[in-house]
């Protein structure tokens, strides 16, 4: 199978109007407390929706306030301009910005009479008993709605059945981000992005045999040898390869990331509990560690990155904060000091969804790399 694919990070929708034509729903979601094996279970494509490429964004910007996030405005614009064929959408209430996105989507759908789908689960931003509770009782309303939608009654087999798919990808994830690990890797931070952002616009059956693919033939590609430092990215959703590949430019490689569209929803096999499988769903995504909405597990994603640093023997980190972002607007703050300790320098930037500061992101990198090199 050619897996040349993997690294074409454009939003496409091929795979969606395959699916579609089937006679098959296909939903987009927002965030990542959606669980998509619930969707996958009852013959429904998850589609994780984005921004990539978005260079304007009139329709987002007409809805939107200009203090929301330009990744959220650029989903919008998505949405509203049709790039998105698909059925509706389902959101949890991930931050503030994505939220908004859904529902001016859905107003607008309401306002033109369109019918499509829209459901938003509230997922806690704790995670006690009581908060797993409630969140498993928002999956139960969405799987409600879901299998009027599809017309298919989700069972503890068929859920078990999507569980075990995912885990394989996840699996096969992991192994191409162990490619990274090495002294001289042979996939750059800008591929292993766009690798992972193929998860989003594919069945997961399509994603696993483009993996395996790419893994078969990983042996026989040509290592990377001429950075001149070893990076780590962190931050703001980012779903635009070519922010890595302008430091990458500039002699850093990226050999780790803590992105919610890179590595970490990848880093962890669901585990499942043969006598509560949707429990097992719901804990899998509310403890899981993504992002920092959750408010009792921010350290432990401070000290997962740091780490994760150290293992992957990071030279610097880049620290990416979209403009106006609420969950990792400040987090630097906290992040810094433990990264100081381990003598890990780290490089703040701000950005916008539309790579327009290329030349002044190239300068900081630069600069930030020669510093590097002159500590080491």
């Amino acid at each position: 199978m050619d897996y040349q694919k993997l690294f074409e990070p454009e939003v496409t929708g091929e795979a969606i109007k395959a699916w579609r034509g089937q006679g098959k729903k296909a939903l987009g979601f927002i965030c990542c407390h959606v669980p998509v094996e619930i969707l996958h279970a009852l013959e429904i494509m998850p589609v994780r929706l984005r921004a990539t490429g978005c260079a304007e964004s009139p329709d987002g910007d007409a809805w939107m306030s200009t203090f929301s996030c330009s990744y959220a405005r650029g989903m919008l614009q998505y949405w509203l301009s049709g790039k998105y064929a698909l059925d509706g959408i389902v959101t949890s209430d991930g931050c503030m910005m994505s939220a908004r996105c859904f529902d001016n989507a859905k107003h607008v759908d309401e306002k033109n009479n369109i019918g499509k789908f829209f459901f938003q689960i509230g997922a806690p931003r704790k995670t006690g008993s009581l908060e797993l509770r409630y969140y498993i009782n928002e999956l139960k309303d969405l799987i409600e709605k879901l299998e009027e939608l599809s017309g298919n009654k989700l069972t503890d087999e068929k859920l078990k059945a999507s569980i075990a798919k995912y885990n394989e990808a996840r699996e096969l994830m992991r192994q191409v981000l162990e490619l990274r690990k090495a002294e001289n890797p042979v996939i750059s931070g800008e591929d292993a992005l766009a690798i992972a952002l193929k998860s989003c616009d594919y069945t997961v059956e399509e994603f696993i045999a483009l993996l395996k693919a790419f893994l078969a033939d990983a042996k026989n590609r040509v290592p990377i040898t001429d950075k001149r430092a070893r990076l780590m990215i962190v931050g703001s959703a980012l779903d635009n390869p070519g922010y890595l590949k302008v430091i990458e430019d500039k002699g850093g490689l990226f050999v780790a990331d803590a992105l919610c569209y890179g590595s970490r929803p990848f880093n962890h096999v669901m585990d499942v509990d043969e006598k509560d499988v949707l429990g097992s769903v719901a804990k899998y995504y509310l403890t899981r560690i993504v992002c920092p909405r959750m408010m009792d597990n921010r350290e432990e994603l401070q000290k997962w990155v740091t780490e994760t640093a150290k293992e992957y023997r990071v030279d610097g980190v880049v620290y990416e904060k979209m403009q106006y972002c609420e969950c990792w607007g400040g987090e630097s703050m906290f992040l810094e000091p433990m990264l100081k300790d381990a003598g890990i320098p780290i490089l703040t930037v701000e950005r916008e969804e539309h790579l327009a500061n290329a030349g002044q992101l190239a300068i900081r990198a630069e600069a930030f790399i020669e510093m590097i090199e002159k500590e080491d």
